[in-house]
């Protein structure tokens, strides 16, 4: 991330979020379920630019641009208006959004973006990185904007209010597939049936991608099932991914629709990469960060 002198403008990313697994563990009486996660974050990411303006302003480009919602509820402009209301900074910021990742597909998308904003607002208006603020307004933008405001590897918890420091797992490779068919989360969570699962951290610091792929094993998403069900094209992508050479795990992220691969090398991600983007899916290749 880089920012002009005088804090005028803040450029940065907002990186993938995912989850390495997703146990929904209860239900709480207003109806909001208990996660337990752990949540990591790639290197591919969209791309963010603020600048103080007259006005607050969004402007969106990039190849899944037409998907972005627009007008004042976009989640980015309400994370402008809510920490300018919460530090009495005026809410003149003009966003460039250049939208690469899926929208409504289980990696973060708009609460990526809106935690990128508060990252560069704090930047622009001179806010310490731990101002309870924002974490107060990350919260009531949505459950994934506290975890992606921090962008770091984390077990999850609670609504995800909960978040506690995750493993190192910086270098492994990823491959994200998305099938092009958007999943509701609230839908994806009430077509879920059965009980609910343990929680299942696990104490390893840093464990290599032999030991990761073990642990995961024991661990899944439990919101995988109810996700094919409702878009069997997630199916097919994890029947794809867990075919490609050097893949060693296969999941969904978050409530889908994208599924992730760890690979053995870079080189067997990016070859992965074009073989499944010749299904017409979207498809990149990374690393956690």
């Amino acid at each position: 991330m880089s920012m002009a002198q005088g804090g005028e403008v803040w450029s940065g990313t907002a990186p993938a979020k995912v989850n390495l697994y997703l146990h929904v563990v209860g239900k709480r009486d207003d109806g909001y379920h208990l996660l337990d996660s752990l949540v990591v974050f790639a290197d591919v990411s969209d791309a963010l630019t603020l600048a103080r303006a007259d006005a607050p302003s969004l402007a969106v480009s990039g190849p899944f641009a037409g998907a972005v919602p627009a007008g004042d509820d976009n989640l980015v402009l309400r994370a402008v208006r809510r920490l300018a209301a919460a530090t009495g900074h005026p809410d003149g910021i003009a966003i460039t959004l250049d939208k690469r990742l899926p929208v409504a597909a289980g990696i973060g998308g708009g609460s990526a973006d809106a935690a990128a904003v508060l990252r560069g607002l704090a930047r622009i208006w001179d806010l310490a990185a731990d101002d309870p603020r924002l974490r107060e307004v990350a919260a009531g933008l949505g459950a994934d904007v506290p975890v992606c405001l921090d962008g770091r590897t984390a077990w999850l918890g609670g609504v995800g209010e909960r978040l506690d420091p995750g493993p190192d797992l910086a270098g492994i490779p990823i491959l994200l597939v998305n099938p092009g068919v958007p999943l509701s989360t609230p839908a994806v969570f009430k077509a879920r049936q059965g009980g609910f699962s343990p929680e299942a951290r696990f104490a390893e610091a840093r464990p290599g991608l032999d030991r990761l792929c073990r642990l995961l094993a024991d661990r899944g998403n439990d919101l995988a099932e109810p996700a094919g069900r409702l878009v069997p094209a997630v199916t097919e992508v994890l029947a794809a991914l867990a075919a490609q050479p050097g893949c060693r795990l296969s999941r969904m992220s978050g409530s889908g629709a994208t599924c992730f691969g760890l690979f053995d090398s870079p080189a067997a991600a990016r070859a992965a990469a074009s073989v499944l983007a010749g299904h017409g899916w979207w498809a990149a290749a990374g690393a956690l960060l």
